[in-house]
């Protein structure tokens, strides 16, 4: 049973002092592959050391993340672009627009989440869309964008059953992860709607941990329990579940 994590970050502090061990426990579960979002220039290195770790395991994106879009904005943007024309990376993320602790920056996020799109359009490469509080905002950009090169992942979706059917709307897969563990998380009340062939599974870690671990630093081997979730919400086994959204992912991704 293969497993795909669409989204952790490995390379967090959180796990200076154990990561091979927790990706070591992630692979023994079944857990073979990782999808490692961007957040800003300062963790480029520790991405590329973790991909020269686990060659076979780890595949990397390259983006500016909404909450480190501050006054240098300009010169992050020159990183990400310069980076994805040097090399080969499997998505342009995390980006988008993130309202909940600032929005001093918001037209800076909105500039940042157009530009990203664009390139990565001509690259042929999938967005990983982050979005807090600002769904309006996020749609507003997508509409605009809309075509038959925008594609990707609605990363850590948390929206009602009206925003995940527009969501993918525009090409995009459902980021399910801990949230839907969670008593208050409300999406495990109407995903049985959405066709499972829409969503994909993730982590986040190290946060959002799944129940039972909720508060606890997360882990991509607690994708089990986002798994087993589904396997209750769809009435599928856990193979079926495994195999259909790591399919998923492989439709995103290109691997």
């Amino acid at each position: 049973m293969i497993i795909t994590d669409t989204h952790t970050h490995l390379y967090s502090e959180q796990f200076d002092e154990d990561r091979n061990e927790m990706i070591q426990r992630a692979i023994d579960l079944g857990v073979s592959r990782f999808f490692i979002p961007a957040i800003d220039s300062n963790y480029l290195d520790a991405m590329l050391d973790l991909e020269k770790a686990f060659p076979e395991n780890i595949f990397l994106m390259m983006g500016l993340h909404p909450t480190h879009v501050k006054e240098n904005v300009e010169e992050e943007l020159a990183f990400v672009k310069k980076w994805l024309d040097t090399r080969n990376f499997y998505a342009v993320g995390e980006i988008g627009i993130d309202l909940y602790w600032d929005k001093t920056f918001l037209k800076q996020q909105q500039l940042a989440f157009k530009t990203q799109i664009k390139w990565a359009k001509e690259k042929n490469l999938p967005i990983v869309i982050h979005c807090r509080d600002a769904f309006d905002e996020i749609f507003e950009i997508l509409e605009d964008e809309k075509d038959a090169k925008l594609f990707g992942i609605f990363h850590c979706f948390s929206g009602n059953l009206e925003q995940a059917i527009k969501a993918i709307s525009y090409n995009m897969k459902l980021g399910i992860g801990g949230v839907v563990t969670f008593k208050n998380g409300k999406i495990d009340q109407f995903l049985n709607e959405i066709p499972i062939e829409n969503i994909v599974l993730e982590t986040d870690s190290p946060y959002l941990a799944p129940t039972p671990f909720r508060g606890k630093r997360n882990e991509s081997g607690y994708i089990t329990k986002v798994l087993d979730k589904l396997v209750d919400i769809y009435k599928l086994s856990p193979q079926e579940v495994a195999a259909i959204t790591t399919q998923n992912s492989k439709d995103v991704f290109g691997i």
